[in-house]
């Protein structure tokens, strides 16, 4: 819960490195709290058929896309890589990919162009 909390912190800090942990944890808790609010709205009656989003859902949704992509961003960095990748995703299947195997591996040890390295300190 900590990692994901200190993303929130950084809301919109798009400079600077991510580790892979906090990257991670920021989208496992992401996850875990979206399906709850969408599980809350199913419940509630609050879900648009032809949207298929719930008014929790849709807020909470809204609340963190920012920090998703400047936790990515930053991320991207860790890896010596510019933030320009995260458009990479909007190459249908092969840019997921490529965006997913950035996040997996390892950051560069020690200072990048990015800054220093988040693992020393």
């Amino acid at each position: 819960m900590h990692w994901y909390l200190e993303v929130l912190k950084k809301y919109a800090v798009f400079m600077g490195r991510a580790r892979r942990k906090e990257y991670w944890f920021f989208i496992l808790f992401n996850f875990i709290f979206g399906f709850v609010l969408v599980f809350i709205d199913a419940l509630t009656g609050n879900v648009n058929p032809e949207t298929g989003y719930g008014f929790l859902s849709s807020i909470y949704t809204l609340a963190v896309i920012i920090p998703g992509i400047a936790v990515t961003v930053r991320r991207l960095h860790d890896t010596d890589r510019s933030g320009w990748w995260w458009w990479i995703v909007l190459i249908p299947f092969i840019g997921v990919i490529v965006l997913l195997v950035f996040m997996v591996i390892e950051g560069t040890s020690g200072q990048n162009s990015y800054g220093p390295d988040p693992k020393a300190g």
